[in-house]
Formats: structure tokens, C-alpha cells, sequence
């Protein structure tokens, strides 16, 4: 069966044409903020590894602070262990005698006390020398103190050629020294003390063009693990008057 076509005459045509038209009209084109919305989308997604880039150097910025305070504490401790060589040095120097180069009385005192302790506890033993210079006085008076000076470093001299590096010697002031010996029993300490007057004795000095001789007499105190050292210093100081008056008397009988 033939389906009759309805023609369209003259200006139907120009109207259909019009709705046609205007049917096409009615379709919308994207707007602009689909656009701008897209677009930003893109630069989000350009951004994203900057992002990540970011996240990835958080951690090194957060170690910053960690690094300069490791620096500080460096730097703290290089400060403070300075500070302790100079402190250290401080106490060499309050306890030195400058003139002879061995511990002044302060200094001689410190090491007994320690050493003291050491024979408590290990039930070690030692002898305390105390030793005294005799005719040091009129050597000062007829000859200056410059002369007594060298008297005293020939003396320290002595001491210091017969005592082992364990051993401890300093001057306890003026004319008087101590000598700190370990592990020696009664007749050995009597015998090195007997060493060390005689050493001294032997000693002659040429001050001015005048032959100049000094002398020695050395006390004893043996210390145990019982001792005190202020005690033990009394003992060895009483001993060593009782020896200065015994050698005086000889040296007057003599005479």
C-alpha cells in the first residue's frame, strides 16, 4: 500500500524551516563553568605531584629542629669539657709548689687521705717520712733566700731520685717535706730514711764562693688500714723533731 506524502507548499516550507531552526536552538552548548571546572580539575591534577613532593620533604623539614638542637648539645659539651681542663689545671695549680714542682702541702695532704683509703680497703700498707732541713735558717740569713732556694731544689732533688713513681713527695712548708712510701715494713722504712739523711748530708753547695752543706733528719710513721692521716702526720712530725734533737746532741758532742 503506497503511504500518501503530505507536500509541503511555498512558505510551509520557510516555516518548517523556522522550526527546525528553533528546535536546534533549544540544544544547549557546555557552559562556561563545566569548563572552568574542568580546567581546574586538570590543574589539580598537575598539582597532585608537587603535593606529593611536598608530603615527601615534610619529614627532612621536621628533622631540622632535631639537627640544631644535636648541634647545641655538641657544642654544650665541648663548652663544659674545657671548663673541666681548666678546673683540672686550677687544682694542679692549688695544689703544686711552683718553686720545686712537686705538691705543696694541700696537695701532699690529698693524696695521703686517698691513699689512706686505698689501704683500708685493699688492707695495703705504707710509711709517712717526714723530713726536715736542718741549718736551712742560717743559710737564708748569710746568704739570701735565693740561696735557700737552691738548697731546696738539691734536697728535692735527692728525694726525688730515691722514691719509686708510686710514691709521693711534697712540701709541707718551708724547710720540711713529706715522703709517702708503699708497702714498706719498719726496717725498710728506717733504712730508706737513713738513706735519705745521708744523701742529703753528703750534699755541698758553693754559694758566693763559700762551700755551703745542709742536712736532714727524717721521723717515720708506718700507716695501716686503721690509721688516720692527720694522726700519722703527728706521729711522723714528733718522730722527726725526736730525730733532729738526737743528731744535734751527736753533732755537739762531737765538737
Amino acid at each position: 500500500m503506497t503511504v500518501p506524502v503530505k507536500r509541503i507548499k511555498g512558505g510551509n516550507v520557510k516555516k518548517a524551516r523556522g522550526k527546525v531552526a528553533r528546535r536546534g536552538a533549544g540544544v544547549k552548548k557546555p557552559s562556561l563553568s563545566v569548563q572552568s571546572r574542568s580546567k581546574s580539575a586538570a590543574k589539580s591534577i598537575a598539582k597532585a605531584p608537587a603535593k606529593t613532593a611536598s608530603l615527601k620533604s615534610g619529614p627532612k623539614r621536621a628533622t631540622a629542629p632535631l639537627t640544631r638542637a644535636k648541634r647545641q648539645v655538641a657544642a654544650l659539651k665541648a663548652e663544659l669539657a674545657a671548663a673541666q681542663v681548666r678546673i683540672d689545671e686550677l687544682q694542679a695549680w692549688a695544689d703544686t709548689d711552683f718553686l720545686l714542682n712537686i705538691y705543696n702541702r694541700r696537695g701532699f695532704e690529698r693524696e695521703l687521705e686517698r691513699s689512706i683509703a686505698y689501704i683500708r680497703r685493699y688492707k695495703a700498707s705504707a710509711a709517712l717520712i717526714v723530713l726536715d732541713v736542718d741549718r736551712l735558717k742560717p743559710i737564708n740569713d748569710t746568704f739570701g733566700h735565693a740561696a735557700g732556694d737552691i738548697v731546696l731544689k738539691g734536697v728535692v732533688a735527692v728525694l726525688m731520685r730515691h722514691v719509686r713513681s708510686s710514691d709521693v713527695v711534697g712540701r709541707l712548708g718551708g724547710d720540711e717535706f713529706g715522703v709517702l712510701l708503699w708497702n714498706l715494713t719498719q726496717a725498710d722504712a728506717v733504712a730508706k730514711a737513713q738513706a735519705l739523711e745521708d744523701a742529703i748530708d753528703r750534699l755541698t753547695f758553693v754559694i758566693k764562693g763559700h762551700s755551703v752543706v745542709a742536712g736532714a733528719s727524717a721521723g717515720i710513721a708506718l700507716i695501716g688500714p686503721n690509721d688516720v692521716a692527720a694522726l700519722a702526720m703527728e706521729a711522723a712530725d714528733r718522730a722527726m723533731y725526736a730525730r733532729k734533737n738526737a743528731r744535734r746532741g751527736r753533732a755537739l758532742a762531737a765538737t
